[in-house]
């Protein structure tokens, strides 16, 4: 145990924390001006309006309305509520809706389920909302059922691209490029495909040790580089016409696929391939049109973000506070990497205390701050700083307005409701117990990825 001049107890236990069930999240870009109301197929517009057009209209000769459909069941067999569950901070429906939402090609985003928590999730993050029937929300019922049902009800639609909720690496440019084959070379059909270099087998299902090649010659077995594979669908999206679904058809007219890399071909099937998705994710997933890689300032509650929440008092009346050094670690990795760190402390404490975590944790500490959005409003200007250049993490009501603001925002997993509702990132990790190690890895993340791509693209350009 490390003491702060016996004022601040530090703790290395780092407790893992469950992930939660479901958190809503509303995101200040793409926050849905409309949400419809449902029964039956029928759609009622709300109270506070219609959809907030996620771009500008499209530039295109065919006005024609296209929609993006995203099927989200409740009854997922394989894991409960898959479609909501925590991927890397997100809500796994929340991947594929902000990449429907920022790629600006569709009139409107939709999710078509039958479960009232996946309709508040998909609505914090968007999209409106089909309340699918009974009669295409059984286990037998197809992914066309339920497509042919909202083009009934939807009859200015005149293509949708169903997109899958379980692919969170689609990027907004993958549709983007995908649809111009729709508008510009009028197609009928485009659906996602990923090269595959598997040699495969014909599956012997009687007694006997029969089989036979289904791709290759084994007597001339090509290399890898000799040979270009073959496409197979990834599941990311299917573009269709009205009338080729009206027919019982994702695919058919004039077709065309549209390839994907590898790295953005993944597919959730089972509770195992969760961590192997949550780091592929990390790495090759669309975090939104903020750039990381500009943040300079992180703002941190210090009770109930960097502690646990609880103050302790000696018997002779001196507060102390307990730290997680996973957390104190993370505070320092932020400042390497050129990101200057601010505890913020809503209600006032003993001067000695704050002077002694402050120089522990080498970053400045604000107390007293009633008003937190006026508070870092003065140092953002002082700092000529834009909000996409703050991180902020929260866990309160005082904190909704800075969480929102934000280019990039956080909160524990166990804070309230109203501050998970808010945050564009949930941690994993409680108050206390390493939600600031986490998030400060997180903007590091995100901060190198981004900085990859630039020069990626920098290469690109060059050439």
């Amino acid at each position: 145990m490390a003491k702060v001049s016996d004022k601040v107890k530090q703790k290395s236990n780092y407790d893992s924390a469950k992930r939660p069930s479901i958190k809503r999240r509303r995101r200040n870009d793409s926050s849905p001006k409309a949400a419809l109301a449902r029964g039956g197929g029928k759609v009622i517009p709300l109270e506070n309006g219609k959809q907030k057009s996620n771009a500008k209209r499209r530039r295109r000769n065919d006005l024609k309305h296209i929609a993006a459909l995203i099927l989200a069941r409740g009854g997922s067999k394989g894991i409960p509520l898959k479609n909501i569950k925590m991927l890397a901070g997100v809500p796994l429906i929340g991947w594929v809706i902000r990449a429907a939402v920022d790629s600006g090609v569709f009139d409107s985003v939709w999710v078509s389920t039958d479960h009232d928590e996946i309709e508040k999730v998909a609505e914090t993050w968007g999209a409106q909302v089909h309340k699918r029937s009974p009669e295409v929300s059984k286990d037998s019922s197809s992914s066309l059922d339920t497509i042919q049902e909202f083009s009934r009800h939807h009859p200015e639609v005149a293509v949708i691209c169903n997109i899958q909720a379980t692919s969170p690496c689609l990027h907004p440019q993958h549709l983007k490029k995908a649809v111009e084959c729709i508008t510009k070379e009028k197609c009928d059909s485009v659906f996602s495909v990923v090269r595959r270099h598997h040699f495969r087998w014909q599956e012997v299902k009687k007694d006997c040790q029969c089989t036979k090649p289904l791709n290759l010659n084994p007597s001339c077995r090509p290399r890898r580089q000799d040979w270009d594979g073959e496409l197979c669908e990834n599941g990311s999206f299917y573009f269709a016409t009205k009338e080729l679904i009206k027919k019982g058809l994702l695919q058919g007219g004039k077709m065309k696929y549209f390839e994907m890399k590898p790295e953005h071909s993944v597919d959730i099937d089972v509770d195992i391939d969760w961590p192997v998705a949550e780091q592929r994710v990390l790495r090759f997933g669309y975090f939104g049109k903020d750039k990381p890689e500009v943040v300079r300032l992180l703002l941190c509650n210090l009770s109930g973000c960097l502690t646990d929440g609880q103050m302790y008092i000696s018997a002779k009346g001196e507060e102390m506070l307990s730290i997680n050094t996973r957390d104190q670690a993370g505070i320092d990795m932020l400042k390497e990497g050129g990101v200057e760190v601010i505890l913020i402390e809503k209600k006032p404490i003993a001067k000695a205390l704050a002077n002694q975590l402050s120089k522990r944790m080498s970053c400045k500490m604000l107390q007293n701050v009633r008003d937190k959005l006026k508070k870092v409003q003065m140092l953002m200007k002082k700092r000529r700083l834009e909000w996409k250049e703050v991180a902020y993490l929260g866990n309160d009501e005082p904190d909704v307005k800075c969480l929102e603001l934000a280019g990039l925002s956080a909160a524990p997993m166990d804070a309230p409701t109203v501050a998970l509702n808010h945050a564009k990132y949930i941690c994993h990790k409680a108050a206390g117990h390493g939600a600031v190690r986490e998030f400060a890895e997180h903007i590091l993340l995100l901060k190198k990825k981004a900085k990859s791509q630039m020069e990626q693209d920098r290469i690109c350009n060059t050439f």
